[in-house]
């Protein structure tokens, strides 16, 4: 347990109708007697108080309290929330007297879940699993990451680090008892659950980052030569003018980059400069973001249109595992109009009616009359779903869990490859630590800082 007796802001800093104040550890309830004038009340249900200042008496606010005693609180301490008016004036007169009473401080960034963590109320993937509640922006981000919180991960971890545990007991009943009547084929049966445990960590490795790419959203580049209706693709499904639309070659120059909510799933759409063979300085670095946004990409949109001679070059596709969508823009243009780029064309028109497009070859779009623009919203959609899609089994969410069952894997194919006992034991006790690390069980103390930095105080 803590000394210090923690407290802070549980709902934001903006003026609402209600507040609520959260205080943790040793003297919460002592403080909330004094800020009170009455007894605790019966646990876990809200009553009505008057907060007044110990200080002077002077009254603060009325409101609502609840108390929570350690260890069944969400601290694994005693526990105490204020609601209070949400204005900020209110809000500063309860913390100015919390700051005045012993033993109590301002709560750092996180610092309510890192003492749930602490006291064994909860793992380290689902402590992460509540930062990510909290930054969840679209409907996928929101069910990975409350999934995550309810301990789907840690569930998934556990049963490895069961199987491991067992195997460990194997190996070091070798070690231990060499005059035992162990079973001749002890090894081969062990040698045999080893590599079934890391066939399934590596098919959990070689997922495609879709936990990752949930969390962090999916990256979709869109290129093209020059006037081949990208910066219009990308106003269309941003629903804005977020990119210039010329009729002129080169307008864009940098990557433009959006945003998205695509149904329900995180998506960074980057608009790219025309690929060609460019003359001018700025043009040619406009070129060279565009590759490297187009090799950093999930999914390519690679664009061409009937009045364009030009095509993407090869290395614009580099990126490992990225998914291709071709488009064939401007599918509604007739054969007089090939001859020239029409401005009116490029312009898009985000209103008018999708029909749907003929089926085989590059996907025909006209981004400003909506022909295609239903089949393409699914080609895009199904093309999102299989980089970031939200399956039944619990994900690796960030780069540490990845970096730790690739350890464990590596793990058991030395324990394989060793030639004696002991090494075979230490390689699986390396392989359950590494697992270990995603939940917090083992060596998390340098990791703490870095997996509670991103909360938000009262939190």
């Amino acid at each position: 347990m803590h000394a210090e007796t923690i407290y802070a802001p549980a709902s934001g800093l903006a003026k609402a109708g209600i507040a609520i104040i959260r205080l943790s550890g040793p003297e919460t309830g002592a403080v909330v007697s004094a800020l009170t004038g009455r007894p605790l009340p019966a646990p876990r249900r809200a009553v009505r108080r008057q907060f007044v200042d110990p200080v002077d008496g002077s009254a603060l606010d009325d409101g609502l309290l609840l108390w929570f005693p350690g260890p069944g609180s969400y601290t694994g301490e005693d526990l105490a929330e204020l609601h209070i008016h949400g204005g900020p004036a209110v809000r500063a007169a309860v913390l100015v007297a919390l700051s005045r009473q012993p033993g109590c401080r301002l709560a750092e960034p996180g610092e309510f879940t890192r003492r749930a963590f602490l006291n064994d109320r909860m793992d380290l993937s689902r402590a992460e699993g509540v930062v990510d509640l909290i930054e969840a922006e679209t409907e996928a981000q929101r069910r990975q990451a409350l999934r995550q919180a309810e301990g789907a991960l840690f569930k998934r971890c556990e049963a490895w680090s069961e199987q491991l545990l067992r195997l460990a007991a194997h190996a070091e009943a070798v070690i231990d008892f060499p005059d035992e009547d162990l079973p001749e084929d002890i090894w081969e049966r062990s040698a045999a659950d080893i590599r079934a445990l890391r066939d399934a960590l590596s098919r959990e490795i070689d997922s495609g980052r879709r936990g990752e790419r949930l969390r962090d959203g999916v990256r979709v580049a869109i290129v093209g030569p020059p006037n081949v209706g990208k910066s219009s693709l990308l106003n269309r499904l941003a629903g804005r003018d977020a990119a210039i639309v010329n009729a002129r070659a080169g307008t864009t120059r940098d990557v433009v980059e959006v945003a998205l909510d695509f149904e329900g799933y995180p998506v960074t759409l980057s608009d790219t400069a025309g690929l060609r063979d460019a003359v001018e300085e700025i043009e040619a670095e406009g070129v060279r973001r565009a590759l490297r946004a187009a090799r950093a990409a999930d999914i390519v949109i690679r664009m061409s249109a009937p009045d364009v001679s030009e095509t993407v070059p090869p290395e614009a596709l580099a990126g490992e595992g990225v998914v291709l969508i071709d488009v064939r823009n401007k599918a509604d243009m007739k054969g007089d109009d090939i001859a020239g780029n029409r401005p009116d064309i490029m312009a898009g028109d985000p209103a008018a009616p999708p029909t749907r497009a003929p089926a085989g070859g590059p996907l025909a779009l006209s981004v400003h009359s909506g022909v295609g623009w239903e089949d393409f919203l699914q080609r895009l959609r199904e093309a999102v779903e299989s980089v970031a899609g939200l399956g039944e089994a619990a994900g690796l969410t960030r780069a540490r869990h990845r970096e730790a069952v690739s350890e464990s894997r590596d793990a058991l194919t030395r324990a394989l490859e060793a030639p004696q006992p002991d090494l075979r034991a230490e390689d699986i006790r390396l392989a359950l630590r590494a697992i270990g690390r995603i939940t917090g069980r083992v060596d998390v103390e340098d990791l703490l800082d870095v997996v509670f930095r991103d909360f938000c105080i009262g939190k």
